[in-house]
């Protein structure tokens, strides 16, 4: 802990008596913290010291600012900069471009297949490149600081005319070309999204190839795997393989085990992956929900449980029920009802608790809250992940310690995605802090109204900028785009 010398006269923004957990997953101590532009510059003891505007944390954690590890936020950064669904929880930081779509590159004529068009804007909005993208983020900062994927679909969706089949040479070297790009203007890596309709036909080896320009840079690759369900073993050998063949770091997203004759499995798949990671770089990340989302479905394993609708294009009005009470309103079995809906988003109820708390307390699990910011009735993980680890998973059910909590949202994101500067609390950081009561945080946010703001959350900060405060947005869009910085 430090304070100010004497030849520097002030605090641009001062937080006083708060009870700092540092993202190390070190014990908590008591001391100020004191900002300077977007920088932290001090922490101890620095009560009396002249500051232009101070902040009473008194009975508050201060912790750094958290860093949502799985988003869909691509346009939203754009089109709804102020991103209170992420402010309001304590995020400071998301990243982008997961499960194998991204905002960028696009074709202005081109029809965008789901699940890509859940991230679209009109066409005169697009970006043909991704450099056109990371300009407009910094032109027009967003309230919060982002670091961004391009996606192995995307890509295919631009270069290829049929997607049902694997990627000819010509098309790979098209691909690739992209990702030197991407990577050039600032993205962070790769992400496939192989579950999904439009890559389901890619091979290993197009992937491999696809992602060669990763290797130099030490790119992430970030895989959606194939498999969730039946075959999820099949599915982490093809991703760590994928890792091995071009010597990067992986992160499986959102790990989960689908359906009830999975349930349990991830006391098999975990020891698998810890394994793994004795031999090669691999990271995870999850969301503490039962339920996941994505689009609109009509194969049988996605709607053997409840699925909840979220958004449908043809029928608005739909949003918010039951798939079976209105397949039984129109008639229909739940497949046909599904296909009238589509295209639009679903919540589907295909996870067991234990599998969910089992794979959030294993240590090296991230947080991610996987939301598509789309829509008046999306997954309530939007509005409420992060204060439901807090809240439920650490100070109620006990799961973890709070210090766990923090880090898994905090310092263990940084660190795996290489975001130099941030995720802990620690002076010459980037000042990203949030404060939040420990003994009132929560997620108001349920499948009901999942768009309620997180209760227990006093004050978010964003480069040095208050950007949430007494539950309300100050407006404030002291976004940055952050780099990838890949540990030696």
């Amino acid at each position: 802990m430090t304070s100010l010398t004497a030849t520097e006269p002030y605090f641009d923004l001062l937080i006083l008596g708060g009870t700092v957990i540092d993202g190390t997953k070190a014990p908590r101590f008591d001391a100020d913290v004191g900002i300077r532009g977007d920088k932290i510059v001090a922490i101890g003891a620095l009560r009396g010291q002249p500051a232009r505007r101070t902040v009473d944390a008194s009975g508050l954690i201060v912790a750094p600012g958290f860093i949502d590890a799985h988003t869909h936020d691509d346009q939203a950064l754009l089109s709804q900069p102020d991103m209170s669904c992420k402010v309001s929880q304590g995020v400071t930081t998301v990243v982008t471009g997961n499960c194998g779509i991204s905002a960028a590159p696009l074709r202005e004529d081109m029809d965008l297949p789901m699940p890509l068009s859940l991230l679209d804007s009109p066409a005169t909005d697009r970006f043909t490149t991704f450099k056109a993208y990371v300009e407009a983020l910094r032109r027009t900062p967003a309230a919060l600081n982002v670091a961004a994927m391009v996606g192995h679909s995307t890509l295919r969706a631009v270069v290829m005319p049929e997607l049902g089949r694997p990627a000819t040479a010509d098309e790979i070297e098209r691909m690739r070309a992209m990702v030197e790009e991407a990577l050039e203007a600032g993205a962070i890596g790769l992400s496939t999204g192989m579950f999904y309709p439009p890559a389901m036909a890619a091979t290993t080896e197009e992937v491999i190839e696809i992602g060669r320009p990763l290797t130099q840079r030490k790119s992430l690759y970030v895989t959606h795997m194939r498999d969730e369900a039946d075959h999820v073993m099949d599915s982490l050998e093809e991703t760590f393989h994928i890792g091995r063949a071009l010597d990067i770091p992986v992160v499986v997203s959102h790990h989960k085990l689908q359906n009830s004759q999975n349930f349990g499995r991830s006391a098999v798949t975990l020891p698998f992956i810890a394994e793994a990671m004795k031999h090669q770089c691999i990271s995870l990340d999850c969301y503490p929900y039962t339920a996941g989302s994505t689009m609109i479905r009509t194969d049988k394993g996605m709607l053997d449980g409840r699925v909840l609708i979220a958004s449908s294009e043809p029928h608005p009005e739909c949003a918010g029920r039951d798939l079976a009470d209105i397949a039984a309103e129109w008639g229909v079995a739940k497949d046909e009802a599904a296909r009238r809906l589509q295209p639009g988003s679903a919540i589907y109820f295909q996870m067991d608790e234990n599998d969910v708390q089992r794979i959030m307390a294993f240590d090296e699990t991230m947080i991610g809250s996987d939301g598509i910011p789309l829509g008046d009735k999306p997954h309530p993980r939007l509005w409420g992940t992060f204060p439901r680890v807090l809240g439920h998973y650490s100070r109620d059910v006990g799961l973890f310690p709070l210090e766990t909590a923090v880090w898994k949202m905090t310092g263990l994101t940084a660190r795996n995605f290489g975001l130099s500067g941030r995720g802990t609390l620690a002076v010459g950081q980037q000042a990203d802090v949030v404060l939040f009561d420990p003994a009132t945080v929560r997620d108001a946010a349920n499948y009901t109204t999942p768009t309620l703001p997180a209760e227990g959350i006093a004050s978010v900060i964003v480069n040095g900028s208050i950007t949430w405060a007494d539950g309300l947005h100050t407006g404030a869009r002291a976004g940055q785009v952050v780099h990838r910085i890949p540990t030696p």
